[in-house]
């Protein structure tokens, strides 16, 4: 080992020599000629500046381009929030205002809904109307009321075609149909009028009974009147409309007072509820009979009175005043040719 140091370290100059010369014929390859070099690779620090340069532009570009963005956003967030509020809130007025339609539709025009008022057998109805003429005895228990409209929806019919007959029969002239409108007006007016009345006096008398059994037994209780007025219009007789009128219509009359005191309690709620019913029901049946005509043609003269032109008045002309005047005119032009 120490030999070997003793000579490495002895090494004389010829021996440097050598390995210089060996280093550069051997490796003669190995040095690096620059002029040989791509003229690329000493500008790629070059081509590194421009590529920086252009991502900081392109990123100062998007930095503007996204504040631009922000503040348009933010002025424009809004506006937008607003639209789309305003949006939702017709959206919910909207499907709010079709629900409520489609219910009241489907409310209305819902046959099913009308179907128990009007689902009666033609035995049933007649039934009732023999039943509305024969006053009951027993008052201690509610009598039982039919709760359907079918019958007294019919009478009243029958009543407007009675009394529209009664008027042609009499020789009033329809004036563009005032006649029928009065008579339909009077009718459904009566029966939806005293039945709300006689409602609201049930009600303050506590009478067990609603507004429909009101509607029902209301209306079958003109059963009477209509039986009334068919003879008394075709048969002019006072003394026979004042029998029919406490005979036919005192016993409707009486059908209906004994149902509202089987259902109604203490003496003096019963005399209100059924005094009232009694004095209305036939009193009525006296103003159809000897007051609706008169009425109705009070009416008819009134509307006949507005509608009617006034009369054309001729004026006499004296013809003498012209024929004087011409002949004047006359005369004198001649006078003046002559001159």
């Amino acid at each position: 080992m120490a030999s070997t140091g003793v000579g490495s370290g002895n090494l004389t100059a010829a021996d440097w020599g050598g390995f210089e010369d060996n280093m550069q014929s051997g490796s003669g390859a190995a040095v690096i000629d620059m002029e040989n070099m791509d003229d690329t690779s000493g500008s790629s620090f070059e081509d590194m500046g421009e590529i920086h340069q252009r991502m900081k532009e392109d990123e100062e570009e998007v930095d503007a381009v996204t504040e631009e963005g922000e503040e348009d956003g933010a002025f424009l967030g809004m506006k937008g929030i607003k639209g789309q509020l305003g949006r939702q809130v017709a959206d919910e007025m909207w499907q709010a205002g079709k629900r409520q339609a489609s219910k009241a539709f489907n409310l209305y025009a819902n046959i099913d809904i009308l179907r128990p008022y009007f689902d009666v057998e033609p035995i049933q109805v007649r039934n009732r109307l023999l039943e509305s003429m024969i006053p009951v005895k027993m008052i201690n228990f509610p009598q039982k009321i039919a709760g359907e409209l079918y019958g007294p929806l019919m009478l009243v019919f029958t009543m407007v075609a009675i009394l529209l007959h009664g008027m042609k029969s009499s020789g009033t002239v329809i004036v563009e149909g005032t006649l029928m409108g009065t008579a339909i007006g009077t009718c459904f007016g009566y029966w939806m009028g005293v039945s709300s009345f006689v409602y609201f006096v049930a009600y303050l008398c506590n009478a067990q009974i609603t507004m429909l059994q009101t509607l029902s037994l209301l209306g079958y209780g003109l059963f009477g009147h209509c039986i009334v007025l068919f003879i008394t219009y075709n048969i002019h007789f006072h003394s026979l409309f004042y029998i029919f009128w406490l005979c036919i219509g005192g016993l409707s009359t009486l059908r209906m007072v004994a149902v509202l005191l089987s259902r109604t309690v203490g003496h003096t709620q019963r005399l209100i509820l059924c005094g009232s019913i009694t004095a209305l029901h036939m009193l009525f049946l006296l103003y159809l009979h000897f007051a609706y005509h008169k009425v109705v043609e009070g009416i008819l003269d009134t509307l006949d009175g507005q509608n009617m032109p006034p009369p054309f008045q001729r004026v006499a002309r004296d013809l003498s005043l012209g024929t004087n005047s011409v002949l004047n005119t006359t005369a004198q032009v001649l006078s003046a040719h002559s001159r």
